[in-house]
């Protein structure tokens, strides 16, 4: 198991080295960073002491290597556009998206895994057909598309919710919350619903294939044979044995919600980290954009690598591979 933990460990560190690579190389060919902070009083001099101080004078394998270097310390040096500290500005955003991501997650379950248990157990009945063909315009529509038709109907024409920022929050040290707050959790419910709408269906044609596949298997079978009900056989012994794939998929799920809330937090001027990286992107602010893209990998690696890691436990069969 420790072998299988290591090797695990250092497939993921392999894969954040090639990460740090592309971000690396987004410093490398999005433009000359000196030009890029420099003002136009600054002369020549300046400038070539700012070089030297970036260490942009060193060859590439250094400064690749600093930069992997100060990227393991969360140093992804100042703000282009803010002049700040990079690490300080996602720290102040990372709080809303993970707020936004976390309340989508819990609606998608809520909502996909019961869902999923209808559509399997009513199969034939115009509701549960209705349910399966919603479920393909759930995954066909954009989510910013989605967004702005939220917006259009519970904002604009029944003015149920707000349409763009957080609301008030409440901290606690760099945390941020507005769960706590009346005006937090109106504002929280459009673009989580936004969200946790592809997941949603996602979840729910998971749920109904398991589902579909352990109702033919023979212990169900035998339940049924010595009259036990039908609605605990689905919520108790099969609807078990569907959730270890849905639990995969929804942790590893969270960490394309993170990357792709950008798409949500743009469209209801979110205060999240997707905002700030398309501000970056907008301003050309490459230490920000480095630093979000290495951090969304991380995530995504580390989700992976626990899943990976909770599988072997789970199975020792695994561990061979």
């Amino acid at each position: 198991m420790l072998v299988f933990i290591i090797k695990r460990i250092a497939n993921a560190a392999m894969v954040m080295l090639a990460v740090a690579l592309l971000a690396f190389l987004i410093f490398r060919l999005a433009g000359d960073p000196v030009e890029l902070m420099a003002n136009e009083q600054m002369s020549q001099a300046d400038r070539d002491n700012l070089r030297e101080k970036l260490g942009l004078n060193d060859n590439f394998a250094t400064q690749y290597a600093r930069f992997v270097v100060n990227a393991a310390q969360g140093n992804f040096g100042i703000s282009y556009r803010n002049n700040q500290e990079v690490l300080g500005l996602i720290a102040e955003r990372f709080p809303a998206t993970m707020e936004l991501v976390l309340v989508a997650t819990f609606i998608s379950l809520v909502v996909g895994i019961p869902m999923g248990v209808i559509t399997a157990i009513q199969r034939g009945k115009w509701y549960t057909e209705s349910l399966q063909f919603l479920s393909i315009i759930g995954v066909s529509l954009p989510s910013f598309v989605v967004g702005i038709l939220l917006i259009l109907v519970f904002s604009v024409s029944l003015g149920w919710a707000p349409a763009f920022g957080r609301g008030d929050v409440v901290d606690f040290g760099w945390w941020s919350t507005g769960l706590l707050t009346s005006s937090g959790r109106a504002a929280l419910i459009l673009p989580a619903i936004a969200l946790s709408l592809y997941q949603i269906t996602l979840i729910m044609r998971l749920v109904r294939a398991e589902m579909l596949e352990v109702l033919r298997s023979d212990f169900v079978k035998f339940a049924r044979a010595r009259g036990i009900p039908r609605w605990r056989i689905h919520f108790r012994h099969a609807l078990r044995n569907c959730l270890m794939p849905v639990v995969t998929m929804t942790a590893m799920n969270i960490g394309a919600l993170i990357a792709f809330a950008l798409i949500t937090e743009t469209v209801f001027q979110w205060p999240g980290m997707g905002m700030l990286f398309i501000q970056a992107v907008t301003f050309i602010d490459i230490p920000v954009m480095a630093a979000y893209l290495c951090i969304v990998s991380f995530i995504f690696v580390f989700l992976n690598t626990l899943v990976d890691i909770a599988y072997a436990v789970i199975d020792p069969r695994l561990r061979a591979r």
